[in-house]
């Protein structure tokens, strides 16, 4: 049997999907707590980092009371540098794990990546957000540096942050921002690309730094983070502005508009490296046969998500 699928069925069916977060994201649970290996659950540091130099890892994340006034948690996390044989070691915290291979810290050597065989050093997320947010409080001795947020979608793969040529195939969406030292907490938000080339979210690999290059910045810079959240937007897969205005994509039936759109709205679908497939009418583009893949329909409400298979 043909299954035809729509957006509004989604909503109804799978809206338990469409908020899948980070585990632990409010760090409030902690492992190891009051020891020097302690670290937030969920979360990795450089006390569970792997590589030939991880012997010289030291405690570089702790607990901290310090919460933003908007937040219902007690806790946050303090991610501080440090001074290592000479050498900066950014604070560094991830879903992942780091990799310590080199003394040098630009080295490709250095990397956290996510281990897909251990759920300690990956989180699973098969859904596709439109953002990303947390807060955030960043201390530096130097007020010209910047500390780092990078988060990537991935497909099924030990995936590596930098990313490498091997990575680079199973790149999803990235989402990144180098922003500099704040009075106090602040909330940051940063969209992700859909970059591709791959469409299946399977994981995010997420990572927090004192600063944005690699033995950058001072010993004692630090970040405290607190509360950080996926956001879904309605627009993305899912109009914002009527419930019964949906797009359906069936593999023998094509595409296919419910009675909300006009017969003559102008719609472009998409790529996800965004490239235009097929532009026009909702009444011309009625049937029209899409290759296997996702595709980004733009509308005059926002733009919608859909999957051909």
């Amino acid at each position: 049997m043909n299954k035809f699928y729509t957006f509004f069925i989604c909503l109804i069916s799978t809206g338990t999907l469409f908020s899948q977060q980070i585990d632990n994201a409010s760090m409030e649970t902690w492992d190891n707590l009051g020891a020097a290996t302690e670290e937030p659950t969920n979360w990795n540091s450089f006390m569970t980092a792997t590589g030939g130099l991880a012997f010289f890892g030291s405690q570089q994340v702790e607990q901290s009371t310090d919460v933003p006034a908007a937040s219902s948690g007690m806790y946050s996390v303090r991610v501080y540098s440090n001074s290592i044989l000479g050498i900066v070691a950014n604070g560094n915290l991830t879903l992942g794990r780091i990799n310590m291979g080199s003394s040098t810290p630009s080295s490709t050597d250095n990397y956290n990546f996510t281990n897909i065989a251990d759920s300690d050093f990956s989180q699973v997320l098969t859904t596709m957000p439109d953002s990303i947010v947390f807060w955030v409080q960043f201390n530096a001795s130097n007020n010209a540096d910047s500390a780092r947020i990078h988060a990537i979608i991935h497909d099924e793969y030990n995936f590596r942050d930098p990313i490498d040529a091997a990575s680079a195939q199973y790149t999803v969406a990235i989402a990144g921002l180098n922003y500099g030292t704040t009075n106090g907490w602040e909330r940051k938000s940063l969209p992700f690309d859909y970059v591709g080339p791959s469409p299946n979210a399977k994981f995010i690999l997420i990572t927090f730094t004192t600063n944005k290059i690699p033995g950058g910045g001072s010993a004692g810079d630090e970040v405290f983070i607190d509360d950080v959240e996926l956001i879904y937007n309605s627009a993305a897969g899912l109009q914002s502005t009527e419930i019964n205005r949906w797009i359906g994509y069936n593999s023998t039936a094509g595409l296919n508009f419910s009675n909300a759109f006009d017969a003559d709205e102008y719609l472009i679908v998409y790529d996800l490296m965004g490239k235009e497939i097929v532009k026009g009418s909702a009444q011309s583009l009625k049937g029209f046969i899409l290759n296997p893949g996702m595709f980004i329909i733009s509308h005059k409400t926002g733009s919608s998500r859909i999957i051909s298979d």
